[in-house]
Formats: C-alpha cells, structure tokens, sequence
C-alpha cells in the first residue's frame, strides 16, 4: 500500500521551493527597477501582502488570460505604468493562479483594478473603463 503522506509532503515541498525561486526572482527584478520601471510587476499570492507594503501608491489590476475586456484594458495598464512612473507602481494579478488575494477582496468581476495607498486598499475600478476615467481616480492618489 503507498504511502500519500510521504508523497504529499514531497509534492508540498517541491511546490515551495518553485514559489521561493518565483517569489525572490520577482523580488530581485523589482528592486532593480524601482526607480525605472518600464511596465507592471507581476504578483502573486505569494508577494501581494508584501508588495503592497512595500510601495506607496500601488495599482493593482486583478486578471485572468481567457477574460476580453481584461486584454482591452492592459495595454492601457502598461502605458499607465510608463506615464505615472515615479509616482505609482503599477501591478497585475491572475486571479486564475492567485485565488487567495482575489478572494480576500473579494474580487468577482474582472478586470477591477484596486488602489492601495500606504498598503491599504483606498479605491477600486470595476470593469473596462476608458483610459481617461482611469487617470483621474488614479491622480487623486498622488
């Protein structure tokens, strides 16, 4: 008779090590490029608490890859990104691969992009918005 104990903890520690690796290589790109970021930081589950600690004005855009008005509105993210530089980070997460932070907001509909502010979640957008209403809830931030 096989043992699932045994097998189970090696698949859990197999999968931490594969976390840590993700976790310190998104960690190592995103102190190198604090202060010159050229788009969003990709976060996790793994990350999410952290990260938003970490920097002052963080908008996160909470996704998943199979979503239509998710891919009309990341291009709008990454441009953002540049244009905000140096007074907000900008971040993206797949909810299909994080379900712990979407849940913990209770993210139902995506996109939504929530504001965090000194590590707190200030505002949210839910939906496909135009990138001019984008700008003016982010820019109340600064």
């Amino acid at each position: 008779m096989k043992n699932w104990d045994e097998d189970l903890a090696k698949i859990m520690e197999k999968k931490r090590k594969e976390y840590k690796e993700q976790i310190d290589n998104n960690l190592q790109s995103n102190t190198n490029h604090d202060k010159d970021f050229s788009g969003p930081i990709t976060l996790s589950d793994y990350d999410f608490d952290e990260t938003t600690r970490k920097y002052p004005l963080l908008v996160v855009d909470f996704w998943a890859p199979w979503c239509g008005p998710c891919k009309l509105v990341s291009p709008i993210i990454d441009q953002l990104a540049i244009e905000f530089r140096g007074k907000a980070v900008f971040g993206k997460l797949n909810v299909d691969e994080n379900p712990t932070v979407a849940n913990i907001f209770g993210i139902q509909s995506i996109p939504t992009l929530m504001i965090f502010k000194n590590g707190e979640a200030v505002d949210g957008i839910m939906g496909a918005v135009p990138k001019e209403q984008l700008m003016s809830t982010i820019s109340r931030y600064f």
